[in-house]
């Protein structure tokens, strides 16, 4: 998951509920939520005719899932799967996490990867300070990444290697906002719009009959620039995640070194792709295909988007004269109800 305070960033979708939604004629009033999770914010809100506060409840859920899949609690699940603790018993969430890793990497040919880890600490996005990293520590950790030699296999993972790590933080952020979603639909509750880090999944709608808006903020030239919208779209029953480099990387020598780690050579990309925010069925998937255009690049991923009709994308890049470049695919181009410069 994103551990959005390690780097000193904050989410890329901006949550729009308090920006622009219009005051509803109904008395059902909307319910809001908020909180801290996975290292970073949550904003959730709803229409509960039973005008019940869930604010325990998902709280409860949240701390569980950081007990599954969370790299920084210690005694988590998937910290002791990555300890080789054959004791383990695996839950509902790290399983899922793993299944749809697996799917992403498979439709992706390795763009997306959920045993890049080892690589991303070694670049300095990890735990420790960032080590003088050249081609021999590379090549070194090449042979621990791979999603091909890792699986699981009646309720245990199986490594190739010992000393190959699981990284979930691809794709767990947008997973938990699908584990609240469902608990929310379990409770008859069907119009909500949660927002875990930045990762959104809007169902339903207001009762003045609106869909809900998201915000998607503009890439901006540095990590400490304010923070602009490029545009808002509206959602319904669909999720969208955004990912992004220009907020999270170091420069060194001249040179700016992105987050995003290419599984297949072990060095961040340094493509012209600044952002590109998903729409897919579930936040899982917007997120994790987010992080794997990321690393294929614009082009390649746009290709992708094309051939692949469940995803819909938006891309925006830096071109040769330094300015900013859009491309959205059809279906996210007619959700946008309001651009911006």
């Amino acid at each position: 998951m994103k551990r959005h305070n390690f780097i000193g960033t904050v989410p890329l979708l901006i949550f729009s509920m308090f920006l622009f939604s219009c005051t509803p004629k109904s008395t059902l009033k909307p319910i809001h939520l908020k909180g801290q999770a996975q290292g970073t914010y949550y904003n959730m809100v709803y229409y509960d005719s039973l005008h019940r506060n869930l604010q325990p409840q998902v709280d409860s859920i949240l701390k569980a899932f950081d007990q599954s899949v969370s790299l920084w609690v210690p005694h988590s699940i998937l910290s002791r799967v990555n300890d080789n603790d054959t004791s383990v018993v695996l839950d509902a969430n790290f399983i899922g996490n793993f299944k749809y890793s697996e799917e992403v990497s498979k439709a992706t040919n390795g763009a997306f990867d959920m045993t890049v880890g080892p690589l991303v600490e070694a670049w300095g996005f990890g735990f420790e300070s960032r080590e003088k990293v050249g081609k021999h520590i590379v090549d070194s950790l090449l042979p621990l990444v791979g999603y091909q030699k890792i699986k699981i296999v009646d309720g245990k993972v199986i490594k190739a290697d010992p000393r190959m790590q699981i990284d979930f933080n691809g794709i767990a952020q947008g997973y938990s906002d699908d584990v609240v979603g469902r608990f929310f639909d379990s409770l008859g509750i069907h119009n909500y719009l949660i927002d875990i880090g930045g990762e959104v999944k809007a169902k339903g709608q207001k009762p003045d009959g609106s869909y809900w808006r998201v915000g998607i903020e503009k890439p901006a030239a540095d990590k400490d620039a304010p923070r602009i919208l490029k545009a808002v779209i509206v959602l319904h029953n669909m999720s969208v995640a955004t990912s992004g480099s220009y907020r999270k990387y170091y420069e060194e020598n001249g040179i700016r070194y992105s987050h995003t780690i290419d599984p297949k050579t072990g060095y961040p990309v340094q493509h012209s792709l600044l952002s590109v925010s998903v729409l897919a069925k579930n936040t899982a998937l917007a997120d994790a295909y987010a992080t794997a255009f990321m690393v294929m690049g614009y082009k390649k991923a746009r290709s992708f988007v094309e051939n692949h009709p469940g995803l819909q994308a938006m891309f925006i890049w830096s071109a040769k004269d330094k300015s900013f470049k859009t491309y959205a695919t059809p279906g996210f181009k007619r959700l946008i109800i309001e651009k911006f410069n």
